[in-house]
């Protein structure tokens, strides 16, 4: 029986993939010993005790990134992080490690590599962390997201991705997606979504914008997030959620998208062969615009900045789009060769040659 140790988290980013391959490894052997390394702080502390998963607990030992108090206790802290993993990996016997970002990889790379164990590094975003940057250097497999993410020797896999999304049957549950947001089966829907907390630049141009999406056709299935206070127009083929518990519903119903261009956000989309619009986070590494780089050069999407969305950028770009059902078809057919639903298949296959090795 292999024992694994799957580390990461944080953020929905880090664990959702994580969770994916865990299931990934139950589900072809209900015999295998499936651990996951977090921290108390993170996302996972909820998510994998919820899913049915003994969650191991390290130390959140952020890199300081400048000199100060913190920066003199880190390496005490940091060796500190790494004993507690040494110590679970001797307790349970783990085969190899598995890390997906976020604070608990890095000190997990390090114990596993003192402790004689390969470990397996997925990156999912096409900017690297610093965490993972450190692990690729030694790393028995090293898996990517994305093509072109600046790691030697990596291996494009893709991402692992929810099973809701993998077995996904868009045309099937079209009808029933359009009852459960009170639309029109028949008719287009333009999808916008920001996340579960929104994003309110998508919000306020929507806002200036919604009327010409319906005077072109369409209809407007908009997420605007829990914090917002967007009024509803109430008006016939707009249906404005705060939020939804079934985006498989909302892909399924979806012609084409405007979101926000996270790691998993972009995977899932292409995956689903849905053609978008990628309005990339301006905070941050610059990460969201490379993550929809590879959609965009492949035409499977477009990409409109930050600052330059508006209301009449809506109506000078996004509607032309949706007049030209020819050139949405042409982006639904490249996205299909730009996503990948194996990604959870990919990443499996990579751990298992590395346990070989």
């Amino acid at each position: 029986m292999t024992s694994y140790l799957l580390a990461g988290g944080g953020t929905a980013g880090h664990v959702n993939p994580l969770l994916a391959v865990a299931d990934g490894l139950r589900a072809r052997d209900p015999e295998a010993d499936v651990l996951v390394l977090g921290t108390k702080e993170g996302l996972e502390a909820r998510l994998v005790p919820e899913r049915g998963y003994e969650l191991l607990i390290v130390d959140k030992v952020p890199f300081p990134r400048r000199p100060n108090r913190q920066a003199l206790a880190f390496p005490a802290r940091f060796r500190r992080a790494i004993a507690q993993v040494r110590g679970h990996i001797r307790r349970h016997r783990i085969d190899v490690v598995v890390g997906f970002g976020g604070y608990a990889s890095a000190p997990a790379y390090i114990a596993a590599r003192r402790e004689g164990v390969p470990y397996v590094v997925h990156e999912a975003n096409a900017k690297p962390g610093l965490a993972n940057r450190l692990g690729a250097r030694r790393a028995a497999g090293l898996g990517v997201a994305f093509d072109g993410t600046p790691l030697s020797g990596a291996e494009v896999v893709g991402m692992p991705l929810r099973r809701e999304i993998v077995e996904l049957d868009r045309v099937a549950t079209r009808a029933e997606a359009a009852e459960h947001f009170g639309l029109d089966a028949e008719r287009p829907v333009l999808l916008v979504f920001g996340g579960s907390l929104g994003a309110q630049r998508l919000n306020e141009a929507l806002a200036g914008s919604w009327a010409d999406v319906i005077a072109a056709g369409w209809q407007l299935l908009h997420v605007t997030g829990e914090r917002s206070e967007l009024s509803d127009p109430e008006v016939p083929g707009y249906a404005l959620r705060r939020y939804v518990d079934r985006m498989d519903l909302a892909f399924s119903l979806s012609d084409l998208i405007v979101s926000r261009a996270g790691s998993a956000t972009v995977s899932e989309i292409s995956a689903l062969g849905i053609p978008a619009v990628y309005v990339p986070y301006a905070v941050g590494n610059g990460e969201q615009k490379l993550n929809a780089a590879s959609a965009v050069s492949a035409g499977a999407a477009i990409l409109i900045e930050d600052a330059g969305l508006t209301g009449d950028s809506i109506r000078d770009q996004v509607i032309p789009l949706l007049n030209d059902r020819e050139r949405i078809a042409a982006m639904a057919k490249a996205a299909e060769g730009v996503g990948t639903r194996t990604g959870t298949e990919n990443m499996i296959g990579l751990i298992d040659r590395a346990v070989a090795r």
